[in-house]
């Protein structure tokens, strides 16, 4: 009985783990995409300007 709780528990921990860093990693994406959108394509010089 407690090998079993054992690897249900650790299923469960890893399960935990594994979304935890997928929300982690979601979250910077997200996070990257609403307050710089476009950024480096505002940034950029004019076709004239590099003449």
């Amino acid at each position: 009985m407690s090998v079993a709780m054992f690897i249900v528990g650790g299923g469960i921990f890893c399960t935990y783990v594994g979304f935890l860093v997928w929300n982690i990693f979601y979250s910077s994406r997200k996070n990257k995409e609403e307050n710089y959108p476009g950024y480096y394509e505002r940034h950029q010089p004019e076709q004239d300007e590099l003449k």
